[in-house]
């Protein structure tokens, strides 16, 4: 299975991973425009789905899975990139990971009751510094950027790099003359 989704899957996996990646995207977006622009409080600019489903996006557990998702995403369809797309697809997964451990410090205070700094919601080491909203609009940048240029590296391989690629990801491969 795994061999499938770096081969002869790998294309079309990456188009379902990135359909889910953009559409999280979509989400926090929508969910910056609520609050900076038609001046919605935070509590209540939770996004699309949140507007509709408040119960689902006031929960830890949604983004700690999500985070997961990801992190599980970017590991699972890493083996189908190969040379530089690799390099700056493991970047991704790397920032990925830690914010994944964000994630896992809010759902552990979410569980146990206790949240850090005595804080009334949950907090996040880096939230002490930069509020929620900002960060996690941070942090899915950090993880997006290095994932798109992986993928751009991937679809458009430099010189040297095309024969390795085993999946029909690439859009253009350069005749060897």
């Amino acid at each position: 299975m795994m061999e499938r989704l770096n081969t002869v899957w790998h294309e079309r996996s990456l188009q379902i991973f990135m359909a889910i990646v953009l559409a999280h995207w979509a989400e926090h977006l929508v969910q910056a425009y609520q609050i900076y622009v038609m001046g919605w409080p935070i509590p209540e600019s939770l996004g699309v789905v949140g507007y509709y489903f408040p119960w689902m996006f006031k929960s830890e557990i949604l983004h700690y899975g999500y985070a997961l998702v990801m992190l599980i995403g970017i590991w699972i369809l890493r083996t189908g990139f190969t040379g530089s797309s690799y390099t700056w697809w493991m970047i991704s997964f790397w920032i990925q990971f830690w914010h994944h451990i964000e994630h896992l410090l809010l759902q552990v205070q979410a569980v146990i009751g206790y949240n850090l700094g005595g804080s009334p919601v949950p907090m996040s080491l880096v939230q002490f510094i930069i509020p929620r909203v900002e960060l996690h609009l941070i942090y899915n940048t950090l993880v997006f950027i290095p994932m798109i240029i992986g993928m751009y590296l991937h679809m458009f391989p430099p010189a040297g790099e095309e024969s390795d690629i085993k999946c029909t990801c690439v859009v253009h491969r350069k005749s060897s003359k």
